[in-house]
């Protein structure tokens, strides 16, 4: 493929390209991450900016550049949309309210949306509040009633309209099941719009303001934001670019040259995919998450309790998903991961089972395009940062 802004990303890369804190001098391991993420702008990424959390210290590095016409790079402090790791923050809370009695996991959601999930053969009757978080409720993906946002004139026109989480139900109870609940597993966004209307069902308030203040406000992610309806990006951030097809229905399509989707509506992602964050937040999330810090033990076992997710095995061969959570193997032993695409952004990260060691990977583009002649991706793009990061020295 010919060459885009990666070729301008490329003489960004500098030696004051990596941040150390807590860790006195550079280290093989920074030197590792500093040359993963440099190997993402062949990729097509125009930006990278990594964190790896671990108990010597935070070595942060960037790469490429944050606005590909001022060459400018990522900001150290970015602030970016983490579309569906959005997911693990809206599990958790629903799992709080376990914990606390106010609901069960086992409980049907017709229980608490009453005639929400309903229609050509979607049953809200035969569907658990696990079978939501977990995506085995075999409930069809409303994003495939939103193919306008999936091109660019569609996405254009449409990226500022406001969308109410009974819309977007709607949108997928037009559809058949996947499957029967329980007898497969299949990612639908829908799962988790229903879980934020869940939220609001049992508690009376909105889940954005419930998991404000059951996590986001005491774990002190100060740079944690659910914006709403709200299109704009809290400085600084990078520019976050999208490329469209040509043709969806094509399999092989060709795409146009990148633009702006830093600005958008993402009440379109809700629960599923609405939070905006930091590298920072991001790591500080999943080591309290992970340390028994949000959930209590009862509850943790239970995000944690997996199923296979086949589907996810062409970029993270052998994972397994939770409740909110993934577990995929790796050199080390493991990790529990949930990335996030949203149009503009691409974040991944993972953090050990004793949240020890954490990353968080923020690119400034979902639709990776490789150079002509880079290598090979089998997996995902950002595979080896995270997973060298992860099993580095401990």
């Amino acid at each position: 493929m010919k060459r885009t802004f990666v070729a301008a990303a490329l003489m960004i890369v500098t030696a004051q390209s990596t941040m150390l804190a807590g860790l006195a001098q550079a280290t093989p391991e920074a030197d590792t991450m500093q040359r993963d993420a440099d190997a993402l702008l062949v990729q097509g990424a125009p930006g990278v900016l990594a964190e790896l959390d671990t108990p010597r210290g935070e070595v942060k590095v960037r790469s490429g550049v944050g606005n590909t016409t001022t060459g400018t790079p990522v900001p150290w402090d970015a602030k970016f949309r983490i579309g569906s790791y959005t997911k693990t923050f809206v599990a958790t809370t629903l799992l709080q309210l376990v914990g606390e009695g106010k609901l069960s996991l086992e409980d049907p959601v017709a229980k608490w949306l009453p005639g929400v999930v309903t229609g050509n053969g979607n049953d809200g009757r035969a569907i658990t509040v696990r079978q939501l978080l977990q995506h085995t409720s075999g409930l069809p993906e409303f994003i495939n009633g939103m193919t306008d946002m999936f091109e660019q004139e569609g996405f254009l026109r449409e990226r500022f309209t406001s969308f109410e989480p009974e819309q977007l139900v709607e949108l997928a109870m037009r559809q058949q099941p996947q499957f029967a609940p329980g007898t497969s597993w299949a990612y639908s966004n829908t799962n988790y719009i229903l879980a934020g209307m869940v939220i609001e069902s049992v508690t009376g308030n909105e889940w954005a303001q419930e998991t404000r203040e059951r996590i986001i406000e005491p774990l002190g992610l100060h740079d944690t934001h659910i914006p709403g309806e709200f299109p704009f990006l809290p400085a600084p951030h990078a520019v976050g670019y999208e490329r469209f097809p040509d043709d969806m229905t094509s399999p092989n399509p060709t795409y146009g040259p990148p633009i702006d989707a830093t600005a958008l509506n993402p009440s379109w992602a809700g629960a599923a995919g609405e939070i905006i964050s930091t590298t920072e937040d991001g790591n500080r999330f999943l080591q309290a998450l992970m340390r028994g810090e949000v959930l209590r033990p009862a509850e943790l076992a239970e995000m944690k309790k997996t199923v296979r997710a086949e589907m996810f095995d062409v970029v993270w061969p052998g994972a397994r998903y939770g409740l909110g959570l993934m577990w995929a193997p790796n050199e080390c032993g493991g990790f529990w991961s949930h990335g996030g695409d949203i149009p503009g952004f691409m974040t991944r990260n993972g953090v050990t089972d004793d949240g020890s060691r954490s990353v968080m990977v923020t690119i400034n583009t979902d639709s990776m395009l490789p150079e002509e002649g880079a290598p090979p991706v089998t997996g995902d793009h950002a595979a080896d940062l995270v997973e060298n990061a992860l099993c580095g020295t401990p």
